[in-house]
């Protein structure tokens, strides 16, 4: 990642469940649905952090790949969707989202951090579950698709903790990324009775 590399990110407290990767198979369509609100979210990070930080020119510069990235995603889920006959619809979110947005911190520049972290921590999760269904998709084209998004993942999720580092002491950046790990298993520690990506 760096050339002085942070220590091996893999901040994920705990592995996803066994039953989530059962409800998520037997409820494919629904879970398709989920990627593309996903998928259209992230894009959407990227470009308010460009919107809320503009003059910091390395994130700027890395997350204008990012968007576009999440947006072409957008379209390939979507094209799933369409293949399906799955309608565009509005979904429920779970308690993940906003369970990890009360965590962040009000002032600059903790705030700052406090998101890059938790973005980061949602593409890691997004990987290691796209890793899953990958594995485990009883659809052999779909299971294919993807274990191809997974590589567009981990290196989502390398940003913006290298983007932390660039711009944060690195012992602070891993201490409060171990304070949010921490929250976002906590969180995932009940299956939601949803199915969703990050239920």
């Amino acid at each position: 990642m760096l050339s002085s590399p942070l220590p091996t990110i893999n901040a994920l407290k705990t592995p996803t469940s066994d039953a989530w990767i059962e409800q998520a198979i037997t409820n494919l369509d629904t879970i398709l649905l989920d990627h593309s609100h996903c998928e259209r979210k992230a894009a959407g990070v990227a470009l308010n952090f460009m919107f809320r930080y503009p003059s910091n020119t390395k994130m700027v510069r890395e997350l204008t790949a990012i968007a576009k990235e999440e947006l072409e995603h957008f379209e390939l889920v979507n094209q799933w969707l369409e293949r399906r006959n799955i309608a565009l619809a509005p979904l429920q979110p779970p308690p993940y989202g906003a369970g990890l947005k009360a965590q962040v911190r009000k002032q600059e520049p903790d705030q700052f951090l406090d998101n890059l972290l938790i973005t980061g921590l949602i593409e890691a999760r997004s990987h290691e579950r796209l890793g899953l269904l990958a594995a485990n998709c009883p659809e052999p084209e779909l299971a294919k698709f993807y274990r191809g998004l997974m590589a567009s993942e981990a290196r989502h999720f390398g940003t913006y903790w290298v983007l932390a580092d660039h711009y944060f002491d690195r012992e602070t950046v891993m201490k409060r990324l171990d304070e949010l790990a921490t929250v976002e298993s906590e969180i995932l520690s009940t299956l939601h009775p949803q199915p969703r990506i990050h239920s």
